[in-house]
């Protein structure tokens, strides 16, 4: 469990502030809308109507107590960049700020915010890779470079052992664990034979994986 300061409640502060919620997260949200707020105070271990670009009101909240800061606000940069300053002057331990574009994440990290995020930019590239690679259910970024995917067995590996098709060598791939329905196979060893309803998880380069997908129907 994580106690979260989830500063501006649009569509997406909202969903954030849900799945956190749902995990059992200690969560007080701040808008400066108090239709906002009052909708949604009662779901919340606490709720603030507040401007958040004046310090004053910030520095009541006892920013250091939070395990993470989130600054979820899409539609006022500059709101954004100040707030998140002022996060940081006021000693947060972590600060989530949201970005929509390169310039906003280099400047929000002047700024003082630990990591940016970009939800509809994340949202776009998942919707084009799975466009493009139809055998990829979903995807994680690690970093720039690495990814884990989650993809449908290649036809072509069907009935054959992993020890055979060797993905780590061939295609630079490392099998991470293979789903079954709602079975999870945790442990894999060579002799493991792929069936044609397989999930696979597997871990490696992207580009060298989209590569892979792109030439490979089911």
């Amino acid at each position: 469990m994580v106690s979260v300061l989830l500063i501006g409640m649009g569509k997406f502060g909202r969903t954030l502030g849900e799945k956190l919620l749902g995990m059992g997260d200690e969560v007080m949200i701040v808008d400066r809308n108090e239709d906002a707020i009052n909708s949604l105070a009662s779901k919340y271990t606490n709720a603030l109507i507040a401007n958040c670009m004046n310090e004053e009101n910030l520095s009541a909240m006892d920013i250091p107590s939070f395990d993470v800061c989130v600054v979820a606000i899409g539609d006022d940069f500059q709101s954004s960049l100040e707030i998140t300053s002022i996060l940081k002057d006021l000693g947060a331990k972590k600060i989530i700020s949201r970005a929509t574009t390169e310039i906003q994440r280099k400047l929000l990290l002047r700024m003082g915010a630990d990591e940016v995020i970009y939800p509809d930019m994340d949202i776009a590239e998942k919707l084009a890779v799975r466009l493009n690679s139809r055998n990829v259910i979903n995807y994680i970024d690690i970093d720039a470079d690495y990814s884990i995917f989650e993809i449908s067995v290649p036809a072509k590996w069907v009935n054959r052992k992993l020890i055979d098709v060797n993905p780590r060598v061939k295609y630079g791939m490392n099998i991470l664990t293979v789903k079954k329905g709602r079975q999870v196979i945790a442990s894999l060893d060579g002799n493991y034979v792929f069936e044609a309803e397989d999930q696979i998880v597997v871990f490696g380069n992207t580009e060298r994986i989209l590569a892979f997908m792109n030439k490979t129907k089911k």
